[in-house]
């Protein structure tokens, strides 16, 4: 069962500018204002407690990226670690990444395990369907 958060208002004083380009933002992404409010600061406050994070749109949402490296997502850092017994120098190795980073990482899952949990088993739940309907296919072509 997923539980609610309870929820308190936030009365702040925003820059006309800004809140234009909230807004603007909001209608492109079809969101309330007030769900693109509580995302940022989350993700600010975040950014604050794990310097090396950024945060990054993209086919399966928005998640917690490398900010060196946009490209290489928190749970495929966490993955890989897990492959190589949780040794940070053999995953630095495989990912050709400073262990540095591979530390940042490992920071960011400690304190948001569950985010990355569900990705990983998002992640392996979307694989299996794609190896399911390959294997489909192919016996269809026998």
């Amino acid at each position: 069962m997923v539980r609610r958060q309870a929820r308190r208002y936030l009365s702040a004083r925003v820059a006309a500018p800004i809140l234009d380009d909230l807004d603007r933002r909001a209608r492109r992404m079809r969101k309330p204002r007030s769900n693109l409010v509580e995302q940022y600061i989350a993700e600010g406050l975040r950014l604050d407690t794990h310097p090396g994070i950024a945060f990054s749109d993209g086919p399966t949402g928005r998640r917690a990226v490398l900010a060196s490296r946009r490209g290489l997502d928190i749970w495929e850092v966490v993955t890989t670690l897990q492959a190589n017994d949780g040794s940070i120098v053999d995953t630095a190795a495989v990912l050709s990444l400073p262990e540095s980073e591979v530390r940042v990482a490992v920071g960011y899952y400690a304190a948001n395990r569950q985010e990355i949990d569900d990705r990983i088993a998002s992640n392996d739940a979307a694989a299996d369907e794609h190896e399911a309907a390959w294997r489909k296919e192919q016996s269809t072509l026998r």
